[in-house]
């Protein structure tokens, strides 16, 4: 029966998280602020524990539904007005400019010298006289921007009009075709055939991955 018991807590646990999770939206590790790392760990501790709570299991289960409203909310407020996202989220702090660093806002970032280097070494900048300004984000990243005679050269510079790239649509993945992404390009099965044969493939179970531009010209990569 404990066994039982322990299986649905735990189905129980795992929708809760992934319902809680989906609710807060999806954010990467580095979009995090402070107060959402914080939170992530909290409700995944709470459905741990809910996971092995027999006897009363509701109640971890209330915590981790108070903490995703909580969570909610603060995003909701943040989202809706300006000075509370500067309070609650923190704002940017300008750690380095014209050459010149700021002791005070490093201190203020909590940020030691060593670190700044080492964010700078991550961006590529070896050399700070290369650097403009820089600026520590809110979410623990540092943002630089390079001096105008250091920064890469784009086809603006040199009066050059590339042609527009376009996103690829996959149509085959992992030997399989995708049938509504051929279908979605205006494409069919006879024509996806042609073009295997043209390349010197049998069919698609020979491909890992076959991706289509706009011009409907395939890339194909097979299995190695």
């Amino acid at each position: 029966m404990d066994f039982l018991k322990l299986i649905f807590s735990s189905l129980l646990s795992a929708l809760a998280l992934f319902l809680i999770a989906k609710i807060m939206g999806h954010k990467q590790m580095a979009q995090l602020n402070f107060f959402d790392y914080s939170t992530g760990i909290t409700i995944g501790s709470i459905a741990a524990e809910l996971a092995t709570e027999l006897e009363a299991p509701w109640k971890p289960l209330s915590a981790m539904v108070i903490y995703g409203v909580i969570s909610v909310s603060l995003s909701l407020i943040t989202s809706k007005s300006h000075k509370m996202r500067k309070y609650i989220n923190g704002t940017p702090t300008i750690i380095m400019n014209n050459g010149k660093l700021y002791r005070k806002n490093m201190k203020k970032s909590k940020l030691d010298l060593s670190e700044f280097m080492v964010m700078c070494h991550q961006q590529g900048f070896f050399n700070l006289n290369d650097i403009q300004t820089a600026v520590f984000e809110y979410n623990g990243h540092i943002t630089i921007l390079p001096k105008s005679d250091k920064r890469p050269i784009t086809p603006f510079d040199m009066n050059i009009s590339p042609e527009k790239e376009t996103i690829f649509t996959e149509i085959i993945m992992d030997g399989k075709i995708i049938h509504d992404n051929i279908k979605r390009k205006g494409l069919d099965l006879i024509w996806l055939e042609k073009e295997l044969n043209n390349q010197g493939y049998k069919n698609a179970k020979e491909i890992f991955l076959a991706v289509c531009d706009d011009k409907n010209t395939v890339s194909f990569y097979p299995f190695n």
